[in-house]
Parts: structure tokens; sequence; C-alpha cells
């Protein structure tokens, strides 16, 4: 009988380690004397299962940058640089190029856009130019976090944003880094510009 319930506690304490290592006080550790790995160290945190895999995921049309001060630009436009705007843009400048017959299929068309011909930069600027784009600064504590602005191309790889509207994103330029988005539909493009353009709000 005693050796049953000696077994027992041991098994006891085996599923608490897999499930808590540590919750009894001492964690059970492996010959090199480190703690074992349990369940609840996989999930917890900012590297666990849910935080890094199931909560945060990668978005398509999306980019980040630091942003720098663009003191001429209009209140409601905003410097994208060129290497994040062609990629952001890729599918509607595709669409371009063969729609107006710059490229025959669209192999050919991302040939063009990975040579970085002359013509690509052309076509993107038609593309960007009644296209807003969104931009966030984390953490979005209220709606002014997020707002649309009309993207000019820019040099280098910072997005370059007038001073004025960042005391709504609660931004500097110490550093800061803010994420881009595209918005795809008409619809998306339209609500952009009636309800979210920095200018309106």
């Amino acid at each position: 009988g005693g050796l049953v319930v000696c077994q027992k506690r041991l098994v006891q304490e085996a599923v608490d380690a897999l499930i808590d290592n540590g919750i009894r006080g001492q964690p059970m550790k492996d010959n090199h004397n480190r703690p074992y790995k349990s369940f609840s160290d996989l999930i917890e945190g900012k590297e666990g299962r849910f935080r890094e895999n199931l909560l945060g995921k990668r978005v398509d049309y999306s980019g980040r940058s630091v942003i720098v001060v663009g003191p001429f630009l209009p209140l409601h436009q905003c410097g994208l640089p060129r290497e994040m705007a062609i990629e952001l843009f890729q599918a509607f400048v595709i669409r371009g190029l063969i729609g107006r017959n710059f490229a025959p299929n669209l192999r050919a068309a991302k040939t063009m856009i990975q040579n970085k011909e002359p013509i690509i930069w052309k076509v993107l600027q038609e593309v960007m130019q009644g296209h807003p784009i969104l931009l966030n600064r984390a953490p979005t504590l209220h709606r002014l976090g997020i707002q649309a602005f009309q993207p000019i191309l820019v040099s280098g790889r910072a997005i370059h944003l007038h001073p004025l509207v960042c005391s709504g994103f609660n931004a500097d330029f110490d550093g800061d880094q803010m994420a881009v988005h595209v918005p795809l539909s008409l619809e998306a493009q339209a609500e952009a510009r009636l309800l979210m353009l920095s200018h309106k709000n």
C-alpha cells in the first residue's frame, strides 16, 4: 500500500512539472541542472505560442519603417520610400504594366519590377495618385492612432511625415516606427479618403 501511494505521488509530481514546472516551489531539473520547460513556459509571455503565433499574424500589403520629419509636405500627404512603395503596390503595378502593354504577361511584369526598369516608377506614381494608404503607430489608443494619407515617392528608407500630424499619433522623430497598410477594395479606399484623411481629423 505504501509503495503505491509513493508511486502515485511521484507520478503526480511529474504531471505537475509537465504542466507548470516550479509550481511546487523547486523546479525539476535535467542532468545539467537546467529546469525542464513546461507547457506553461511554452505558452506564456511575448514569445509564447499564443502571443507569438496565434494572436500575431503577418499581414499582406503592409510594411513598417522609421518616421522622419517632412516639413514641406501638405498635411494629408506622406512620403513613402520607393523600395517599400513598389513592394506594397506591386500587384497594382503589374496590372498597370500588363494593361498598358508594357509587359506581355505576369512573369515579364515581375522581371521588369525586379530589374527596376524606369517605366515601373511612372506606373507606380500613377497607381499611387488616387490610392490612399493608412499609417498606424502602436499602441492605437484612440481613433487618431490610425489615419489615411496620400502617398508620394521619396528616396531613402524612412517614411516622411508632416510634424503637425504627429500629436494625433503621439509620435516624435527619435526613432519611432509606423506601420503602413494599403486598403485594397474600392469601398475601403473611399472610406479612407472620406473619413480617415489626416486633414479631416
